[in-house]
């Protein structure tokens, strides 16, 4: 009952300035929303052809190497590069893609899992009254809900679970949670909504009881981020990008523009990582797009850039499915030293992270041992006595470099704005550097809209918009079903190849082997412990990773 009377007292206190609050940011929104669906129809305005079958690597790099001279020349395999391929050619744009190492190999696969609109950053907003960071979140919750709707196979609906331990925090974060849903408005999920103690500890058994008040619960997407990008990669391909993995970028081409007397970047020169050969691959506009190594690219382009990322590390565990439940994730909003850190469910495993401290830029980051036990040390702060967190449940770590924008009136990563910046040298490079994970879309078009305003280029406006990705075609949430009855797969493996492919799955299952068996009859398992080059083998080696066997052939983009 006194936790009722401290809701409707703080939801009578903060009605009237929330209203008027939320009012006047939706008008802006609403406009800006009604203006861009009133010219975009997604696929219904992409008049381009879909190939069906995807080019060879070796057919990417004769394109790449054929071709004369390209509209826009992406530099970066990530989310970020691989949305600005995808938005460039949806605009018919002729476009390339080069990346140095796998598609999503680095910061885009090492993320949290989450497609969220950022709850913190919301109430710093608040706090700070700092109007740029809530249309930040205004504009991460659209693309949350874009992402869940172009890309169903790989998302889904995360309720989340915010414990609390003081009496006064419950109105408090209550408010805070309601505001969020407010900010999403016709695109919230779903309701967030206040549980009592025994409701929390039934849903939560592992929770830590004693002192618990309640809890609050709200919702956020989850998505599989590294088969989200290869799935944005694969789109671009499909209309037509001429995109190629490991293929480095030796140095940048320049002419001299003959109307403005200065060099112009007009291309890369590239290098087959493979096989050690050299090409040109000429371009009216290219786009540096590489995230944690942004600068690198700039000072190719001229030695004398500053610096403008400062790369922050973003650690993750991975520790026993029994420390969570199933279906509901946690959030511990104000560790020690003032870190949020989530508790994630994730393919029959825990997800712990993230850390946020300062880092050096490194191809392949390693977790420190500090960060590692930082994270046990604040995920035993919320679990019941009876669940001993020990350092040798840890499966596996990662870190992941984010690209922040540097603020020069920050002293820390943890003030630096999550917010992107579009950049555009004197030689015409295009620099797009910081932002999240969610806003990849929206990061790809106003990267294309500065580029084809700087470039004169002859293009129209983003098509992105509910542009259904690779998979999201023809898959339904019981199409594992078919793949079982058809093609004689077991439950999970038939999940998996739903999950990851989508649509697709029917294809893979195609190229499955027999097993010789009565059940299943096709599908052999493979346990690899090197699926990921990337990481160190102690980040793979505990985890069995099941996948087909055909699946780990040397494809294009697999």
């Amino acid at each position: 009952m006194a936790i009722r009377k401290a809701v409707k007292g703080t939801a009578a206190v903060a009605s009237g300035g929330l209203v008027a609050f939320y009012g006047l940011t939706q008008l802006t929104e609403y406009r800006k929303r009604q203006a861009r669906l009133s010219r975009v129809e997604a696929v219904e305005q992409v008049n381009m052809a879909f190939q069906d079958e995807l080019p060879s690597r070796q057919a990417q790099l004769t394109a790449l190497r054929a071709t004369q001279e390209f509209d826009v020349l992406v530099v970066g395999g990530g989310a970020t590069g691989s949305g600005c391929a995808l938005d460039a050619v949806t605009r018919d744009l002729k476009t390339a893609l080069v990346e140095r190492d796998d598609f999503s190999s680095g910061t885009s696969s090492r993320s949290t899992k989450l497609i969220h609109g950022g709850v913190r950053y919301l109430q710093k907003a608040i706090v700070k009254l700092d109007y740029e960071q809530y249309m930040m979140v205004k504009e991460a919750l659209h693309e949350r809900s874009n992402l869940l709707n172009i890309a169903p196979h790989l998302t889904a609906l995360l309720p989340i679970m915010l414990p609390i331990y003081k009496w006064w925090q419950l109105p408090y974060y209550w408010a805070g949670i309601k505001i969020y849903d407010l900010v999403a408005g016709a695109q919230c999920l779903k309701s967030s909504y206040i549980l009592t103690k025994t409701k929390a500890l039934e849903l939560f058994p592992m929770l830590k009881r004693d002192k618990l008040v309640g809890a609050i619960v709200y919702y956020d997407g989850q998505h599989n981020d590294a088969r989200m990008n290869l799935a944005i990669a694969l789109t671009a391909a499909r209309y037509g990008a001429a995109i190629a993995n490991y293929t480095e970028v030796v140095h940048l081409l320049k002419r001299v523009d003959p109307q403005m007397g200065k060099e112009r970047v007009c291309g890369a020169r590239c290098r087959d990582v493979i096989t050690g050969q050299e090409f040109d691959v000429r371009a009216k506009c290219v786009i540096n797009a590489t995230g944690p190594f942004t600068d690198a690219l700039r000072k190719m382009d001229d030695q004398k850039n500053p610096n403008i990322c400062q790369p922050s590390a973003g650690v993750h565990i991975v520790i026993p499915g029994y420390y969570s439940p199933d279906n509901m994730g946690l959030l511990d909003p104000a560790t020690s030293d003032g870190r949020v850190i989530f508790f994630l469910p994730w393919e029959k495993m825990t997800i712990a992270g993230t850390t946020d401290t300062p880092t050096e830029i490194t191809p392949h980051p390693i977790p420190m041992e500090e960060d590692i036990n930082f994270i046990l040390t604040e995920v035993r702060n919320y679990l019941s006595p009876d669940v001993e967190v020990r350092r040798g449940d840890v499966l596996a770590a990662w870190s992941g470099i984010r690209p922040l924008v540097t603020n020069p009136n920050s002293k820390d990563t943890q003030s630096i704005c999550r917010n992107h910046i579009v950049h555009i040298s004197d030689s015409g490079l295009v620099t797009i550097a910081g932002g999240k994970w969610t806003t990849y879309r929206s990061m790809a078009e106003d990267t294309l809209d500065a580029a084809v305003k700087a470039h004169n280029l002859s293009a129209g406006p983003s098509k992105t918009v509910g542009l259904m990705l690779e998979g999201a075609k023809d898959w339904t949430p019981t199409m594992y079903i078919r793949l079982v009855q058809d093609y004689g797969l077991e439950v999970e493996v038939a999940q998996h190849l739903a999950s990851s492919y989508g649509g697709r799955a029917y294809e893979v299952a195609k190229m499955a082997h027999v097993t010789g068996k009565r059940w299943p009859i096709v599908g052999k398992r493979l346990l690899c412990l090197a699926i990921f080059p990337t990481f160190p083998l102690t980040w793979v080696s505990p985890l069995a990773i099941r996948v087909l066997e055909n699946e780990l052939q040397p494809l294009a983009f697999e």
